[in-house]
């Protein structure tokens, strides 16, 4: 891809988190899954990092080495025409330097975004909370990779507070829209409390920061209808659809292995409709 397309693909999805409309972004894998997604309409996708760990044969957390999570993003982007955000868990790296070499990685790979997350998993695979300050040293080294390859990535800061139930219940969205504030000061562009559900708090944050905010789907998250109605942006749809993809699969596998039944495999699609996917665009 060339750096004028990337830096257009970009400018689109700054563009996408302006328009008043909430944002829906379906998370892909592969670039199968991408180009499904794209031919259906969506105006722009994401990658899930749990679903392209797993895609990849490794466990989500860490555990997926940077350079296939770089060479994923460069396959997927190639058969899109979709800006394409990348979620880079904690950066894959302790310092603000190896977050910025990622960062420049995923640019050059396509990226039209990142998210870029403040918990992180220690050696024994233990979640722990970053410092707010050091997570904002972390988005000012992303925001100045990304302003060195003149790419207006949308940047996404992602707090874990409510996903991992850290600190008391009570001081939880303080500690939150503190962070989100923090977040935006060190170049963040969005925030994305993920595993805040409760519409009263969500309509709080919304209201209280001057910048999109994201929620993932997850149990408990209202309708896309009334997230809008409370302020909210963008919404992910996280690992649902790998997950989907999955049960269909399994599915499939346990009507072939117990009954021997072919017409497991029957479906309205076909090759030719696999192959139109990946058909020369002008």
């Amino acid at each position: 891809m060339s750096h004028q397309d990337a830096a257009s693909r970009a400018r689109t999805f700054r563009r996408l988190h302006q328009t008043g409309r909430l944002l829906l972004l379906p998370n892909a894998w592969d670039a199968l899954s991408a180009r499904v997604f794209e031919q259906a309409g969506f105006e722009a996708l994401a990658t899930s990092s749990a679903a392209v760990a797993w895609s990849l044969g490794y466990r989500d957390g860490g555990e997926l080495p940077r350079e296939e999570l770089v060479a994923a993003v460069a396959r997927i982007a190639r058969v899109l025409q979709a800006p394409l955000s990348v979620d880079l868990e904690d950066g894959f790296g302790d310092s603000p330097e190896a977050v910025a070499d990622t960062v420049a990685a995923v640019i050059r790979a396509g990226a039209a975004g990142i998210n870029l997350e403040d918990g992180r998993r220690d050696a024994a695979g233990r979640f722990c909370l970053r410092g707010a300050d050091e997570m904002r040293e972390r988005l000012q080294a992303a925001r100045a990779a990304a302003d060195a390859l003149d790419a207006p990535i949308f940047i996404n800061a992602r707090t874990d507070l409510f996903l991992h139930g850290e600190g008391p219940a009570e001081a939880r969205f303080d500690e939150t829209l503190a962070r989100a504030r923090l977040y935006l000061d060190g170049g963040a562009d969005g925030v994305f409390p993920i595993g805040l559900s409760d519409p009263a708090l969500l309509a709080r944050l919304c209201d209280a920061v001057a910048a999109p905010v994201n929620v993932a789907a997850m149990a408990g998250l209202p309708g896309l209808a009334e997230l809008s109605a409370l302020g909210v942006a963008r919404v992910s749809t996280a690992i649902g659809p790998a997950l989907v993809a999955m049960q269909a699969l399994s599915r499939t596998a346990a009507a072939l292995r117990d009954d021997g039944d072919l017409s497991a495999l029957r479906t309205p699609l076909s090759y030719a409709d696999a192959q139109a996917l990946f058909a020369p665009r002008g």
